[in-house]
């Protein structure tokens, strides 16, 4: 039985026209391509994008502000 493969909905109405370009060291480089290859990731541009746009949800879900600071909750 074939694996189905899960692909991000594509969004007409906004389309990707805003390049983002970054360097990698040699070191990096290969730790990115070993961890690509182990998963079986063949898209690089939509990890790259997924990688970096859930790790920013995350911590913008974080640091969320609050009414009180974190030591006054916790008395």
């Amino acid at each position: 039985m074939k694996k189905e493969r899960k692909n991000s909905a594509a969004v007409p109405h906004l389309p990707r026209v805003n390049p983002v370009l970054f360097k990698l060291n040699d070191e990096e480089h290969k730790i990115v391509m070993r961890y690509l290859a182990k998963y079986n990731i063949t898209n690089k541009s939509r990890w790259y994008r997924e990688t970096i746009l859930s790790h920013i949800l995350k911590t913008l879900d974080e640091d969320y502000p609050t009414l009180f600071a974190e030591n006054e909750m916790r008395r």
